[in-house]
């Protein structure tokens, strides 16, 4: 299964748990009803203890939240994703922009850095079974011939050991890239199925007085969580378009017959390990978007385990540059 249709289940997934939202109504209503009928019962007393004309605009607050009590998975939550919905439609098209062939990329950047390899002398029989078979028709059998020809088998062996671990390291780092963004995606999609399901027991103890912040609250974390989607999608274009621009300026590069290519992926595989750990500061960002209260731990939880994401994959970096730097003093 590919990693978009993973994140085409968790969007399926809550549209099917949305609907069980309804089956809190009930318990929501009996809850809202009580405390509307100490509100109501509240304000009439203030008013006549005080011999005030009684004001009737504040007691409809309670009628106003049980209607959407009733009616919750259509009036708010329908309500809320089609407001939303139209920033993670703006998002993915950014995302759709500048996510361009990036297999095309890289197959004609391994094409041409092939090919300069191949124009090189000192390269060429190292990366081309005919440019070895060739060089070692050239040599004759005497002892300095024959230490030629054990030499350029262990460059040749060495090469494909260090091509082997990059590529290799290469592929765990976008597996980890994947797998932050699935993660984040998952953890969303969570949040969200609680505060929907909830949201009607939220919606209720906002009625009694003194929990009436407990609406604004829910308000602002199902938006700073439905957010988490459209701050990861420019997250990635910005990603997608950093990985275009280094395999355009290698191939620019390596279209120079004059140019000597380096095999080594430093660059990209930097830009890999700060995706990784970027990931994980998506719900900071969106704090910054809007301001929901209650996620300090979470937050702080995200940023110890980004850190211990990046020393493991620093170590990992080392321990690759490490055998590769010892495989080629052999």
């Amino acid at each position: 299964m590919e990693w978009n249709n993973l994140h085409e289940v968790l969007r399926a997934l809550y549209d099917d748990m949305m609907p069980l939202a309804g089956d809190m109504a009930g318990v929501a209503k009996g809850l809202a009803g009580l405390g509307a009928l100490f509100y109501v019962a509240l304000k009439v007393w203030q008013a006549l203890s005080r011999a005030e004309p009684i004001d009737v605009f504040p007691m409809l607050r309670p009628f106003a939240l049980g209607l959407c009590i009733m009616f919750f998975p259509t009036i708010v939550l329908g309500t809320m994703n089609t407001v939303l919905s139209p920033i993670v439609s703006g998002t993915h098209a950014i995302l759709e922009d500048q996510v361009l062939d990036l297999n095309k990329l890289q197959q004609q950047k391994d094409k041409l850095e092939y090919e300069a390899m191949v124009r090189n002398p000192e390269t060429a029989y190292i990366v081309s079974d005919e440019e070895f078979d060739k060089k070692l028709d050239e040599l004759g059998w005497m002892p300095s011939d024959l230490a030629t020809m054990a030499g350029m088998y262990m460059d040749r062996q060495a090469y494909k050991i260090e091509k082997a671990i990059k590529d290799w390291f290469r592929n765990l780092l976008e597996l980890l890239f994947q797998a932050a963004a699935l993660v984040i995606d998952t953890i969303r999609t969570f949040f969200l199925i609680v505060l929907s399901i909830l949201g009607p027991i939220a919606f209720s103890l906002s009625v009694w007085d003194g929990f009436q912040s407990t609406l604004t609250q829910w308000l602002t974390r199902y938006i700073s969580v439905y957010l988490w989607l459209p701050v990861s999608d420019l997250f990635s274009s910005m990603l997608a378009r950093i990985q275009s621009l280094i395999l355009e300026r290698d191939i620019e590069q390596l279209s120079d017959p004059s140019y000597i290519p380096d095999s080594s992926n430093t660059v990209y595989i930097i830009f890999m390990i700060i995706g990784i750990i970027g990931y994980f500061t998506i719900p900071t960002v969106t704090g910054w978007i809007i301001q929901a209260g209650g996620a300090g731990n979470f937050s702080r939880n995200v940023n110890q385990a980004a850190m211990k994401t990046g020393n493991i994959a620093g170590a990992g970096t080392g321990s690759v540059a490490g055998n590769i730097s010892g495989q080629l003093m052999k």
